[in-house]
């Protein structure tokens, strides 16, 4: 059966007033540039499958399942044959309902995200989704390219001789000794894979390891450079572009990055490079098959992490705002996980050798390079920033050296094996 292929492309920007980043940054007061859920409907021989990526800093646990449900529907599949994304830049919303529920006990807390507005948002995306069916084109061909990004991603955690976290540099930092210290351990490699109906190109999927800011925190709502950049050539090819942000938990833009305005579209013409590169190779062969596949994980919460102790902080006024929000978000996964709802992995492969793999949360860098070196023949794409419910998810080595990313986990380092086994599942041959 030939397999068959729409996009759709939804303006999501909040409106002003709107909480961005769970609403522990300022309120949305301008929009610099529109947010986006930019997807594809692929069509075979099984049931319809969904892949997009929102202009989100995430969406987590109920919400994240809502809209997945939401999605099915009107492409007319099931939920665990959606992957739903987000680029995860910070002037943008967090949106997370269970959290929303406790933070919304609290009139002192400004609301984490408009909820009527998120509603809204899943009936566009629906309807967008359900008017691109008629308009299906035929996937005879895929192409796949890959490109070194220069002087944009670097490792956020420096660790000293004790093996403890010594220096950390975030998506900017003034701090001159620590941008001259080695970019560390990341994937400089942006992969792209391209679709095609003979000589047309419908589609290109890029999938690159970085936190995609370059600043935030004015108010001030934009996709940031990766979304600059997707656009720019989104414009220049007449065709959509859909950016997935890879495993980048601590990886970020901090050692090319200043936080000087100016380096924000700096940063985006060195991504554009290699995505205009990705685009410009010919490799291109004929698709003969694709399948899809999901499993269901359970990746278990810190043991320290107690309802008591977190409805207290996000009731304790003297609490700075952040804290507690996070509190209510520590409690939504918390709520989450006594119910035993799993996330759900998904994984693509396209003509045997070429995958995609769909994982949740802020995933190190190392979930990333260790599929690769699990099936090193394939060309294989990872895109975190799924289901967002854990937050970050280290690896177990990274828990005693402590830092910032582990102090915002909300998963226990048994996890790292968990999320190993499932990272085979999308790799047994």
């Amino acid at each position: 059966m030939p397999t068959f292929l729409t996009t759709f492309k939804v303006d999501v920007t909040p409106p002003l007033g709107s909480g961005l980043c769970g609403g522990w940054i300022k309120p949305a007061s301008q929009i610099g540039t529109p947010l986006y859920c930019i997807g594809i409907v692929l069509q075979g021989p099984d049931a319809p499958i969904v892949m997009a990526a929102l202009d989100w800093t995430g969406i987590l646990n109920e919400a994240h399942i809502e809209f997945t449900k939401t999605i099915a529907k009107a492409a007319h599949t099931t939920p665990e044959r959606v992957a739903l994304h987000s680029v995860h830049q910070h002037n943008a919303p967090f949106v997370d309902a269970g959290a929303q529920k406790y933070v919304s006990q609290h009139k002192d807390l400004p609301a984490s995200f408009d909820a009527k507005w998120f509603q809204e948002v899943q009936q566009k995306v629906a309807k967008a989704i359900e008017a691109s069916l008629a308009k299906q084109q035929k996937v005879t061909h895929i192409g796949t390219a890959m490109c070194r990004v220069e002087r944009v991603a670097s490792n956020r955690r420096i660790i000293g001789k004790d093996g403890k976290i010594s220096g950390w540099r975030g998506s900017s930092c003034k701090d001159a000794k620590l941008r001259e210290a080695p970019e560390g351990n990341i994937d400089p490699v942006l992969k792209t894979i391209n679709f095609w109906n003979e000589e047309t190109k419908l589609i290109a999927l890029h999938w690159y390891a970085t936190h995609p800011m370059s600043y935030y925190g004015d108010g001030i709502v934009n996709a940031d450079f990766v979304g600059l950049a997707r656009e720019k050539c989104a414009e220049a090819d007449e065709i959509p572009h859909l950016y997935f942000t890879g495993c980048a938990g601590n990886i970020a833009a901090g050692k090319y990055n200043d936080g000087a305005p100016e380096r924000r579209a700096e940063l985006a013409e060195r991504l554009y490079q290699a995505m205009n590169a990705n685009g410009l190779s010919p490799n291109r062969v004929p698709l003969t098959k694709w399948e899809w596949r999901s499993l269901p994980v359970r990746l278990p919460i810190k043991k320290d992490l107690n309802e008591e102790m977190l409805k207290k902080t996000i009731a304790n006024s003297k609490e700075s705002v952040p804290n507690r929000i996070r509190a209510a978000m520590q409690l939504s996964y918390l709520k989450r996980c006594r119910a035993e709802i799993p996330i759900t992995l998904n994984g693509l492969l396209l003509n045997g050798n070429n995958r995609v793999i769909h994982l949740p949360g802020e995933c190190f860098i190392e979930y990333q390079l260790y599929a690769q070196g699990q099936l090193p023949e394939a060309f294989l794409c990872c895109a975190s920033y799924g289901d967002g419910g854990p937050w970050y998810i280290p690896t177990a080595d990274a828990y005693p050296q402590g830092g910032y990313e582990v102090a915002s986990s909300w998963v226990d380092a048994a996890s790292e094996l968990i999320l190993q086994e499932g990272i085979k599942h999308f790799l047994r041959r």
